[in-house]
């Protein structure tokens, strides 16, 4: 399956410059997505959708992955119209994973168990989320909230859509799992420094 990653937001919250290139570690934020999806075994091509608003983002991408990721310039501050565009120019008619930049506790399996699921839906479409337990278990307080079945519900910036009806509504899969990596998308220097503290638990040592 090939995946588009969604890099062309002006991350005007966390304040930072580009998000998509902020420091985490020693490395940016997308670098963590983009090696997750490399190591991934569901996924193909992976392309990036910069914008105006993301150049150094677009010189990162394109020096460090060189041929092995494609990048392409949206016009940026319309996410769906960025993405529809960003899917139509890549030429994919086939199912598509669309996920944010700033994901960066993804892991390659969860990425294929993602996928995996949606094959196995028979839906056209799969949106990914979260219980909001798992939100309240890390302190965050999440932008938008969906009442499904008795529960709510967060989403995680992570879907799946068929690429030949991109254009279209097209019936979705609410995919609910409990996995506090896909609860962390970075928009304070909160969500940063929670995301610090994971990803140096998840290599054995502790912040300082």
């Amino acid at each position: 399956m090939d995946v588009v990653v969604m890099a062309g937001g002006r991350g005007t919250r966390l304040g930072m410059g580009e998000k998509p290139c902020v420091q985490l570690l020693g490395s940016p934020l997308i670098s963590y997505v983009i090696d997750a999806l490399e190591k991934a075994d569901n996924i193909d091509n992976i392309y990036v959708a910069v914008s105006q608003a993301t150049p150094n983002t677009e010189i990162y991408v394109s020096n460090q992955y060189q041929n092995r990721v494609n990048v392409i310039e949206t016009a940026g501050g319309d996410y769906v119209g960025d993405m529809i565009y960003a899917v139509e120019n890549a030429g994919i008619k086939e199912p598509v994973m669309i996920i944010m930049s700033d994901l960066a506790l993804i892991t390659p399996e969860l990425i294929d168990k993602i996928v995996d699921e949606y094959r196995e839906c028979g839906k056209p479409a799969l949106s990914v989320h979260i219980p909001i337990s798992v939100c309240k278990n890390l302190g965050i307080r999440p932008d938008t909230v969906f009442h499904r079945d008795g529960n709510l519900i967060v989403p995680t910036g992570v879907n799946i859509l068929d690429g030949k009806y991109i254009r279209q509504e097209q019936d979705d899969h609410n995919l609910i799992m409990d996995h506090p990596e896909l609860a962390l998308n970075i928009n304070t220097a909160d969500d940063l420094e929670r995301c610090k503290k994971k990803l140096l638990e998840r290599s054995g040592q502790t912040s300082q």
